[in-house]
């Protein structure tokens, strides 16, 4: 575990000692910013304590990596998305993967394929992932999806994790191939691949 004697890091036990949630928020803001100004292949657990005026320790006290707490600055504090039931199966799947999009195309997009990439050596990692970014998609669409079968527009058998989650997987796998998610990529999603795929024929 690094030290924080390192040359270029300031001693900040002179100033007001922060503690608890004060200090979490304080290191969330630094990382989500320092995400934003070099990227995740630069971020680094210095860059971020010296942002947070905190000390390296104080970071490896809380976080293994630099990939644990960016996972955490990520879902601190952020709200659950509304997405409303629109009374249209397909408005719903496309509000959702557009305002998805939106997100992938900011700094939390920055974030989600960095951590993608660590995902590959660190199954613990992967874990964490899946289950605080990738499960909550696929729930989402479930419900859109259960909504629509008692409205008589999506068939009943589509009503499984696999068909919920194609919109969401394939959304990431072009933001991850072409680093960005547009709206005409989404429509096409939506009605040349999921709206045939759900409201096929009832069996």
């Amino acid at each position: 575990m690094p030290t924080d004697t390192s040359p270029g890091v300031v001693d900040h036990r002179k100033g007001p000692r922060r503690r608890g949630d004060t200090l979490n928020s304080a290191i969330f803001e630094a990382t989500l910013d320092e995400l934003c100004e070099v990227g995740y292949r630069e971020l680094t657990m210095q860059g971020i304590a010296r942002r947070a005026k905190a000390s390296r320790g104080s970071l490896y006290r809380r976080w293994s990596s630099h990939a644990e707490l960016v996972v955490d600055a990520l879902t601190d504090g952020r709200p659950e998305p509304v997405h409303p039931d629109t009374g249209s199966v397909r408005d719903d799947i496309l509000d959702y993967l557009s305002d998805a999009a939106d997100k992938l195309n900011g700094p939390f997009g920055e974030a989600i394929r960095g951590l993608m990439a660590e995902m590959m050596r660190d199954e613990e990692l992967m874990a964490i992932v899946r289950t605080r970014f990738f499960e909550p998609s696929t729930e989402y669409m479930l419900e859109a999806l259960r909504r629509g079968v008692i409205r008589g527009e999506v068939r009943p058998t589509a009503l499984t994790p696999l068909v919920a989650g194609t919109g969401p997987h394939l959304l990431r796998m072009n933001f991850m191939i072409h680093g960005t998610a547009d709206q005409e990529f989404i429509t096409q999603v939506v009605d040349d691949i999921l709206m045939p795929l759900i409201s096929g024929p009832q069996h």
